[in-house]
C-alpha cells in the first residue's frame, strides 16, 4: 500500500470518527431533551414532593442549562481544537450522567447511566477513551459522596462499595469489547487486503494470454472482465477512475503513411501509457486507435496528471517517416466512479468528455473539473 493509499485512508477514518463524535453530541442533546420533558412530565401528572420554585428552578432549569452547557462548550471545543475531541466528549457526557444520577438518586437504577460514557467509548477503538472515561465516573462518584450529604445519606455502605465494584467490572468489559472489535478489523483488512493481492496476482497470470499483439497491452475481451471486477470494488467503496485515450487525425494518418507506420505510432502510445501508469492500474487497447486505463488507489488529482503526462509525452514525441519528422496527438476523456453510477453510465460519461476534447479542439484532458 502507498503512502498516498495510507493518506487517504486515514483521512477517511479522521472523517468517520468526526462524525461519530457529532453524532454523539446529537445523543447527549436528546438525553437532555428527553430528561426535560420527564421531569415536566412527573411533576405535572405525578405525585411530586416539591414546590414550584424547587422544581422549576433547582430540578428544572438549572440542571438543563448545566447540561446544556456543558455540551454546547464541548461541540465548541470540539470544533476549536479537535486535538482534544474525545477528552471533551467524554467529560460533557460525564457531567450530564451524573447530573441526571444527583436529581433522580432515588430510583434504585439510574446509577447505571453513568455506564454511559464507558460504553460509548467503545466505538473509538481506543483502550485510553475506556480508561478516561473510567476514572471520570469514579471521580465524580467519591466527589458527590464528599460534598453533597443527601446523596451520601441516601446511599448505602453496599452501594458505597458496589458501584465502584461495578464501574470496574463494566469497564474491563468494554476492554474485552474493545479488544475483539479491534481484533475484527484486523481480519476484515486483511481479507481485503489479500482479495486485492489477488486481483492483482490474476491479472498477470490472465495478461499472458489476454493482450494484444501489437501493443501488448490488455484486449478488448480482457478490459470487459477488469471493468466488471473493478466495478464490484468500487461500489464497496474502492476509488477508481477512467481514462479514455484516443488518437487525434489516426484515419488520416493511415491514409497517409500506411498501417505499418499507424502501427508505430500505437506501439509507441502503448509504451509511454505502460511507463507512465502504475503497477495497480489496467491499460488495454480498446478499439483501433483508442485505450482505456483503469487507475486504482489514486487521488482524483493523481488521476489527472497520470493522463495529463500520456498526453504531454505523446505530444513530444516524433516519428521519421517520409523523411519528415511526423508528431501526432491524443485526446482524453477521464471520469470518477461515484456511488449513483452503473457500470454503463460510468463508461459513457467518460466516452462523453473524450468527445468533447475531441470536438474542442483535441489535444486535451476533459473531464468532471477540468478542461485543459
Amino acid at each position: 500500500m502507498n503512502k498516498t493509499t495510507r493518506l487517504t485512508q486515514t483521512t477517511d477514518y479522521k472523517l468517520k470518527e468526526a462524525r461519530w463524535v457529532r453524532r454523539m453530541f446529537l445523543l447527549y442533546w436528546m438525553i437532555i431533551v428527553v430528561h426535560f420533558i420527564t421531569q415536566l412530565g412527573c411533576y405535572l401528572f405525578l405525585d411530586y414532593h416539591a414546590s414550584p420554585y424547587e422544581f422549576y428552578v433547582e430540578t428544572l432549569i438549572v440542571p438543563t442549562l448545566i447540561m446544556s452547557g456543558s455540551n454546547l462548550l464541548a461541540e465548541v471545543a470540539h470544533f476549536k481544537c479537535n486535538r482534544y475531541s474525545f477528552a471533551i466528549l467524554f467529560i460533557a457526557s460525564t457531567v450530564i450522567c451524573w447530573t441526571i444520577i444527583r436529581l433522580n438518586y432515588d430510583i434504585r437504577i439510574i446509577p447505571a447511566l453513568c455506564l454511559l460514557p464507558i460504553f460509548s467509548s467503545i466505538l473509538f477503538f481506543n483502550r485510553r477513551l475506556i480508561w478516561l472515561s473510567f476514572v471520570l465516573q469514579v471521580v465524580v462518584f467519591f466527589l458527590l459522596l464528599a460534598v453533597d450529604g443527601s446523596f451520601r445519606t441516601y446511599l448505602s455502605n453496599f452501594d458505597i462499595v458496589a458501584i465502584p465494584s461495578f464501574l470496574i467490572m463494566s469497564t474491563f468489559i468494554a476492554l474485552i469489547i474493545q479488544a475483539s472489535g479491534r481484533d475484527l478489523l484486523v481480519d476484515l483488512y486483511k481479507t481485503q487486503r489479500a482479495q486485492q493481492e489477488l486481483m492483482i496476482s490474476n491479472a498477470i497470470i490472465s495478461k499472458m494470454s489476454m493482450t494484444d499483439g501489437l501493443t501488448k497491452l490488455y484486449n478488448y475481451l480482457s478490459f470487459q472482465n477488469f471493468y466488471e471486477k473493478a466495478l464490484e470494488y468500487a461500489e464497496q467503496g474502492a476509488i477508481i477512475h477512467l481514462a479514455l485515450v484516443d488518437i487525434d487525425n489516426f484515419k488520416k494518418i493511415n491514409d497517409n503513411y500506411g498501417h505499418q507506420f499507424g502501427d508505430k505510432i500505437l506501439e509507441g502510445i502503448s509504451q509511454i501509457i505502460t511507463e507512465q501508469i502504475t503497477a495497480n492500474d489496467i491499460a488495454a487497447r480498446y478499439g483501433g486507435e483508442e485505450f482505456a486505463i483503469l487507475m486504482f488507489e489514486h487521488t482524483f488529482e493523481e488521476a489527472y496528471q497520470i493522463a495529463e503526462n500520456i498526453r504531454h509525452e505523446v505530444e513530444k514525441m516524433t516519428f521519421y517517416e517520409k523523411k519528415q519528422n511526423i508528431s501526432v496527438t491524443v485526446s482524453i476523456g477521464l471520469k470518477s466512479y461515484t456511488e449513483e453510477m452503473n457500470k454503463d453510465a460510468f463508461f459513457q460519461e467518460a466516452d462523453d468528455y473524450l468527445y468533447q476534447a475531441k470536438r474542442s479542439g483535441k489535444n486535451k484532458i476533459v473531464s468532471l473539473n477540468h478542461i485543459a
